[in-house]
């Protein structure tokens, strides 16, 4: 199979992903969307979340445009480059934003439609919440190989890459470096569009969450999705724009900078091999098509854990995914050999022929890390374990107590999974040196279609319990959409385990490409490199506390127009009473007092909340993206040294604060929901769920974890890869 065939496997795979995410997006439309009054909940939180994604996008749109003019105005001016390259950055961000778009349209239909399959029991409400992420991880990969693909194919024509098998290095004047060097244009459009995406999305989603949850929750003591609340709609509006499109963004970065980062390293590694540079691309195809075969294996019976059957998609896919590299690995290497010219990469122990196990170890190892720190998240996140148990028990003095129970396991968890992405880039660097380290960040990728289904599951199933509850179905339907949103909090948490690992792993090769492009040695002892050091570890903090300001400021105005409603609209305060009274005695509503519920549930004005949420996040999401965007600029041009030590330190840094952040917000989420599963001891009159002192405790801790785990913590690592990429695009510029 020649080079060019090889080469067409990506965009192949691609579009095979693209076509599941549509037939199954046809099929998820086909399913039963419930009553009128369903319908109608579903429609408005569609409407929200459109609305929301059609203002972001609409600022996004021109800030890629002034971008890509910058680019192609340096590259022509300088002469140091392609203008190409403000291409790949247009198609990256594009790819980026329809992923997200394709994502959540069809989220916002599996939200009501898995509601109407609860009904009905477990095993259909999972296989829509499901098969609802799937097309969100399918259309993030199939969007990723396909655009890289098609670009890469395009480069190769203006470049011929590919008349040298073996390809050149870029001191030699290499087409093969040139044209992957374009492809960082691509990711870095993806990671534009990721990071205002997940912020934008967090500021959104938390503003709303703990309005909800403060005033309702909290001080209104009625429980949560409440049709009474108007902040409601607002709150799973955002579960879409940031826990779907916001992750979608964020992991269509990751993929596209493993790959990349592993391409550029290829081009350069053993004096640049073409069978390295596409290596990556066909291992992520391969993986395409396990994520899409693994998704037919999710199934669970009525009764049984849905935990186990996601599990089983995943790690199952995982485990596939390990087996046949193995053989993709030898086929590259065997290539090599027959042509004449075996793969040989310069170690710290001397020059070193590579072999098939030296390229598998790297990758499994990666592999292993990004499911060894998804266990350790689950470990800290899950409900009845102990990291968990402890903040519940905390909480019984108060919410003080369970802040601090909280912090200290979040503290506490980065221990490990630290310890585990060292032992991975150990055992890649020895076997196979930094292009290993750059294959260990994809295997832990490699199965990402499948990944993000996962995780997209979670807020649909969220979705799914919120309209339950404001349309008043059975509490049944409840119990079992409430299963499924446990779940979807670890799978959540272990997702994002995943993409701070894989952000580590593809960070160190972006940071690699970077070094080999300045060629200058870089020492501790440098006043330059020791300044972009501190200053690198600084800004995680920093853009944390612009992002988490942007939450508390969306918020309050948030808490202050729910108070409002409630204080103003008369009909509510009567309806407010009645609720609290039935949760009091823990008894369902009669028909009657549902009716009257109902009926001043119609007077909130919901418009309003989803206005707040919208206009905040959009207005605040722009100061943490341009820092992040802006700090490398700054300091490369000051000192291409000092940009190598700002890497390092953010990187560093960032992880850290990243495993941190997201989870104590994890454990403290599922604290609050182990409390509220609580029954109430009648007998010793004594309340420790729903309604406690516990319980408020809990949920003013799961308020504070809110922003931590989904604004601030997630966009961290997207943090850490849009600084590394946007300084490996400038490094000709600067030196």
């Amino acid at each position: 199979m020649d080079s060019q065939t090889l080469l067409l496997l990506a965009p192949i795979a691609g579009v095979v992903a693209l076509a599941y995410a549509f037939v199954t997006a046809g099929w998820i439309g086909k399913q039963d969307a419930g009553n009128t009054e369903m319908k109608t909940i579903a429609a408005k939180i569609q409407e929200g979340a459109m609305a929301f994604l059609a203002a972001e996008y609409k600022v996004l749109g021109l800030f890629v445009l002034v971008v890509a003019g910058v680019l192609v105005g340096l590259n022509v001016s300088t002469g140091k480059g392609s203008p190409l390259i403000g291409l790949a950055f247009v198609v990256g961000a594009l790819c980026s934003a329809l992923a997200g778009f394709a994502g959540m349209k069809v989220a916002t239909q599996a939200n009501v439609r898995t509601a109407a399959a609860a009904r009905t029991g477990l095993p259909p409400a999972l296989t829509v919440a499901f098969r609802g992420g799937a097309v969100m991880g399918m259309s993030v990969v199939g969007l990723a190989l396909l655009g890289l693909g098609v670009l890469f194919f395009v480069f190769n024509g203006q470049f011929g890459a590919f008349e040298n098998v073996e390809g050149q290095a870029r001191s030699s004047g290499g087409a093969l470096y040139d044209v992957v060097n374009l492809l960082a244009g691509f990711s870095m459009g993806g990671s534009s569009i990721a990071l205002f995406a997940r912020v934008g999305g967090g500021i959104y989603t938390k503003a709303a969450d703990v309005g909800a949850d403060l005033v309702g929750k909290v001080e209104a003591g009625i429980p949560e999705d409440h049709p009474l609340n108007p902040a409601t709609i607002a709150d799973n509006v955002g579960d879409n724009v940031g826990d779907v499109a916001g992750m979608g963004a964020d992991l269509f970065e990751s993929y596209v900078a493993s790959i990349v980062g592993a391409m550029m390293l290829g081009a350069v590694a053993a004096g640049g091999r073409l069978e390295l540079v596409l290596l990556p691309l066909v291992i992520a195809a391969v993986g395409i098509i396990i994520s899409v075969i693994a998704t037919f294996f999710v199934k669970t019976k009525e009764g049984g854990n849905p935990q186990h059957a996601l599990d089983g998609g995943s790690f199952g896919a995982a485990g596939v995914m390990l087996v046949l590299s193995y053989f993709i690995i030898d086929y590259f290497l065997g290539m090599a050999k027959t042509g004449g010219h075996p793969v040989a990469l310069d170690l710290e122990g001397g020059k070193k022929t590579l072999e098939t196990l030296d390229l598998l170890i790297a990758m499994a190892g990666g592999l292993g890390a990004g499911v060894a720190i998804g266990l350790i998240t689950g470990y800290y996140c899950s409900k009845y374990k102990p990291p968990v148990t402890s903040i519940v028990e905390q909480s019984m003095t108060g919410p003080a107590t369970n802040i601090i129970a909280g912090i200290g396991v979040g503290f506490r968890s980065t221990a490990l999974p630290i310890v585990i992405i060292c032992a991975a880039i150990f055992l890649a660097n020895q076997y196979a040196g930094l292009y290993g380290v750059a294959l260990a960040g994809l295997g832990m990728l490699s199965t990402t279609g499948i990944q993000l289904a996962v995780d997209a599951y979670g807020p649909i199933s969220d979705n799914a319990g919120g309209i339950a509850e404001m349309a008043s179905l059975p509490p049944e339907v409840r119990h079992r959409t409430d299963n499924l949103d446990a779940v979807g909090n670890t799978t959540a948490a272990i997702g994002k385990g995943f993409a701070i690992g894989s952000a580590a792993l593809a960070a160190l090769s972006l940071f690699a490409a970077y070094r080999s492009t300045i060629n200058m040695p870089m020492y501790l002892t440098d006043p330059p490199v020791l300044i972009g050091l501190l200053v690198g570890g600084m800004l995680p903090f920093l853009f944390s506390a612009m992002a988490m300001k942007a939450v508390g400021d969306a918020a309050m105005d948030m808490i202050q127009e729910v108070r409002r409603q409630f204080r103003e609209i008369k009909a509510l305060r009567p309806a407010l009473e009645l609720v609290k009274a039935a949760e009091d005695e823990e008894r369902a509503l009669t028909d009657e007092e549902k009716e009257t519920v109902l009926e001043a549930a119609k007077e909130t004005d919901v418009a309003r909340c989803v206005a707040i949420s919208t206009q905040a996040s959009i207005k605040r999401m722009m100061a943490p993206g341009l820092l992040a965007l802006a700090a490398p600029v700054i300091m490369g041009f000051w000192s291409p040294k000092a940009l190598g030590g700002l890497l390092a330190g953010t990187l560093v840094a960032g992880v850290m604060l990243a495993l941190f952040m997201s989870n104590a917000g994890g454990a403290w989420d599922n604290a609050k929901k182990q409390v509220e599963e609580q029954k109430k001891d009648f007998d010793a009159k004594v309340n420790t769920g729903k309604g406690s002192e516990r319980h408020k405790a809990a949920v003013i801790g799961d308020t504070v974890g809110d922003p931590f785990k989904d604004t601030a913590g997630p966009s961290l690592n997207i943090l850490i890869k849009v600084m590394t990429i946007v300084a490996v695009v400038i490094a000709p510029f600067i030196i």
